[in-house]
């Protein structure tokens, strides 16, 4: 669930007892300022690193050993049976600990969310076949960034591509 002021955000606490109810673990994701929108991002931002708090006061929340393979931080909801997770790129980065790429159906693979950092492996498979390819996700693992260039208030965003294209 993508936390948006004056959207949803009144809806989140509501959340995590609907989503106990049915089995469900609950994971808040920040808005991240990717690809080129109209209207203004900082107007929805949620910072949920107040949102952690107002449930940490309400619920009680416990860290969690569980991990997945993506950056959400998760935490035991005391007495609800369901984790909540945390998706911070703004308010907690997590980027140091990023080990994923992405690929788009078009061979192109990008090594960051909000980076331009990108191979192509269409041509690099079809000319030099699997060492080439190889070659290619090394230089870009290697060259993985420490960190992202997100400023929520900032009047471009850090990539004008839309996560939809880059894969999320």
């Amino acid at each position: 669930m993508v936390g948006l002021a004056g959207f949803n955000d009144d809806e989140i606490e509501d959340m995590l007892p609907w989503c106990a109810g049915r089995g469900f673990d609950l994971t808040l994701i920040e808005t991240m300022p990717l690809g080129e929108v109209e209207e203004d991002r900082s107007d929805r931002y949620l910072p949920l690193d107040g949102v952690k708090r107002l449930l940490e006061g309400r619920f009680g929340l416990t860290p969690s050993f569980h991990r997945t393979g993506g950056p959400a931080r998760y935490f035991d909801v005391d007495g609800l049976g369901m984790r909540l997770g945390f998706i911070t790129p703004l308010t907690e980065n997590f980027c140091a600990g990023c080990n994923r790429i992405r690929v788009a159906a078009t061979g192109t693979v990008f090594g960051c969310l909000g980076r331009d950092q990108k191979v192509e492996l269409r041509e690099a498979l079809r000319e030099g076949g699997r060492e080439a390819v190889n070659a290619l996700l090394d230089r870009l693992l290697a060259d993985k960034p420490k960190g992202h260039d997100f400023r929520i208030a900032a009047a471009r965003p850090a990539v004008a591509r839309h996560m939809s294209l880059t894969g999320g």
